[in-house]
């Protein structure tokens, strides 16, 4: 059993952005397989041109509302379908509306039909704890010619293999989860939190107020290592055999919690409520392009 290899994709972590009118043009085409053991995924804006990449359903429409795995009640086919698109922008258009053309798009070849509510969830609150935090605020960016900030594209790629996965953010920021290791550089705690729940057994939920970017680097055992990726993969609706289970069931499950605080940090049991998407209808396949 190749437990890296299928919690390749559970492990696929993008970023929620938060950027009405209609792409001008876009279509929608399944996704090649990915080699065995591999996965390739992202989305890329270069100039007018927006392109996705092996993204499912639920990670469109993550992406599209601003919201969490959790948050998005649908057909489990939705989860695991994945697609291509590629759109152009409107002349004049502003990346920052690329959510609600999202939004547009998919209801339109899709056919959805959608409401919203909300539901109380337990959660893990990440919040400061009581020792000395040791998060690293790495060096700012040099400030180039005219004193303008460097600009920030949206191009996000996460990669996958057997030896882990890495998911980028441009600008010297990433996070990599391999060889018993999780290592960030340059990360918001939003961001943080996001990847610490694909290990827990809930949502996580920034708590912590601070606003900077971060370094951090949390190593385990292969034995606890090896428990939280097939957590990670069970979290994400994955089938595994009945041996893998077992290690999960054989680790402590506080091996997260303990890393956590040698950061500084806490993952406090609390509820919250939050704003769930919720998919009445959809087609399996969409219109035509």
């Amino acid at each position: 059993m190749n437990v890296k290899a299928i919690c390749t994709a559970a492990l696929v972590l993008l970023p929620s952005l938060v950027f009405g009118q209609e792409f001008e043009v876009a279509s929608i085409k399944p996704s090649a397989p990915s080699a065995p053991g591999k996965a390739n995924v992202g989305l890329h804006i270069d100039g007018a041109m927006v392109r996705y990449s092996a993204l499912s359903l639920n990670l469109y429409l993550g992406m599209a509302y601003n919201l969490k795995n959790y948050q998005i009640s649908a057909p489990d086919w939705m989860a695991s379908e994945r697609w291509d698109i590629t759109a152009k922008l409107p002349d004049g258009a502003d990346p920052k509306q690329i959510p609600e053309m999202l939004q547009t798009l998919l209801h339109d070849r899709f056919q959805m039909k959608t409401h919203r509510e909300t539901k109380a969830f337990p959660v893990y609150g990440l919040i400061v704890g009581k020792g000395e935090l040791k998060l690293k605020e790495p060096p700012a960016d040099a400030p180039v010619e005219g004193g303008e900030p460097p600009q920030r594209i949206a191009n996000v790629a996460v990669s996958g293999s057997n030896a882990g996965t890495t998911v980028t953010y441009g600008n010297g920021s990433y996070f990599t989860i391999g060889d018993n290791k999780f290592v960030g550089r340059k990360l918001p705690l939003a961001i943080i939190a996001d990847a610490l729940a694909r290990f827990a057994d809930r949502p996580v939920v920034d708590m912590t107020n601070l606003k900077g970017n971060y370094d951090f680097s949390m190593e385990f055992s292969p034995e606890d290592f090896r428990a939280m990726m097939i957590r990670a993969a069970i979290a994400q609706g994955a089938v595994l055999s009945p041996e893998a289970v077992k290690l999960v069931d054989a680790s402590s499950g506080d091996t997260l919690f303990t890393a956590v605080e040698a950061l500084g940090l806490k993952l406090d049991s609390r509820k919250a409520p939050l704003e769930m998407l919720v998919i009445d209808q959809a087609l399996k396949t969409p219109t035509e392009n």
